[in-house]
């Protein structure tokens, strides 16, 4: 395990139902034209690799699947456990799964390449744990991000929040371009055959508090940064949403979030 997997496990701890509450509307967007992409059906054995909540999941039952979920955190693994009793949830993380090679029709990666500190050793091992002709399917976020996703670090940066030399980044060595070109390079180097790779982009909506409400509750790194500041600090940053808030803002009150993210798939060699 990198130091940036240990980061991640760090502050996705007990973090399960604050997400479910916030960021897992935003993040379960894709999963329908995900599961599309990985031909996930009637009858087809699919594993949902850092499943979170279960979203991907509960949609692949929805169609008939045979579900098996993972994800590393344990509050994650309860939740998805209790949310979609028709699969089968287990603790595991990337990229050291405990499946045997070939074992599934399908694999899919609701914006977990986003959490890993190896990514390639990750794609490796989706395609592993892939029989022969079945799919790969993943989604990462893009860069550059799309407005909506910028709003909340804008808000902490002009409140003089700034990322702390300890919290560790991925390691350059290890990281890829978010782009197109960049994520389908990372399946082919994989050996995934007939690889694609689209933009996907969407509003997502929410109530201002709602919205605040992912980081405000500690999740995912930039709550993590958020909530380690001091009081002032945090209301400093509350006060400058409030504010950048309204360039989002309808008529009716309601943020519409422009988000950008990316889905790649391949298939394996028959």
């Amino acid at each position: 395990m990198t130091v940036f997997d240990e980061n991640e496990r760090l502050i996705w701890a007990g973090r399960a139902h604050a997400y479910a509450d916030t960021f897992a509307r935003l993040c379960a967007h894709p999963v329908p034209v995900l599961l599309d992409a990985a031909a996930v059906g009637d009858g087809v054995r699919v594993l949902d690799v850092g499943t979170g909540p279960g979203a991907a999941a509960a949609a692949a039952c929805a169609r008939g699947a045979k579900v098996t979920a993972v994800d590393a955190e344990p509050s994650m693994v309860r939740l998805a456990a209790q949310s979609v009793p028709k699969a089968d949830v287990r603790l595991a993380a990337l990229p050291d799964l405990p499946f045997a090679d070939g074992e599934f029709d399908a694999v899919v990666a609701n914006f977990v390449l986003n959490h890993v500190g190896r990514p390639r050793a990750a794609v490796a091992e989706l395609r592993r744990i892939t029989r022969a002709s079945g799919r790969v399917a993943l989604t990462i976020w893009a860069a550059p991000p799309a407005a909506g996703q910028t709003l909340i670090g804008r808000a902490m940066e002009a409140a003089g929040v700034t990322r702390p030399d300890h919290l560790p980044a991925l390691d350059p060595l290890e990281d890829f371009p978010r782009t197109p070109d960049g994520l389908a390079e990372l399946l082919r180097a994989a050996d995934l055959r007939e690889v694609h790779c689209e933009l996907l982009t969407w509003n997502h909506t929410a109530t201002a508090e709602d919205w605040w409400a992912g980081p405000a509750s500690g999740v995912a790194c930039i709550g993590h940064l958020l909530t380690s500041q001091p009081p002032y600090v945090i209301a400093e940053a509350k006060r400058h949403y409030d504010l950048l808030s309204g360039e989002f803002a309808g008529s009716d009150g309601m943020l519409s979030l422009p988000h950008a993210a990316l889905l790649a798939h391949g298939r394996m060699a028959s």
